[in-house]
């Protein structure tokens, strides 16, 4: 494996993990003082794991 692909599937199951684990406790995120809701956060956790499997 090269070390770009080791890097990237590092990156994408650490962003996989956030979005999952914002979904678990439920932290409210807010951006510009407008809330975020949680349904970007499975696509979020989703996307990124499929793309880890694939590589």
């Amino acid at each position: 494996m090269k070390p770009a692909t080791a890097i990237t599937e590092i990156l994408l199951m650490l962003i996989s993990a956030g979005h999952l684990l914002r979904l678990i406790f439920q932290i409210e995120i807010s951006a510009n003082g407008i809330p975020v809701p949680m349904w970007p956060s499975i696509t979020g956790c989703v996307i990124p794991f499929v793309l880890t499997i694939l590589l």
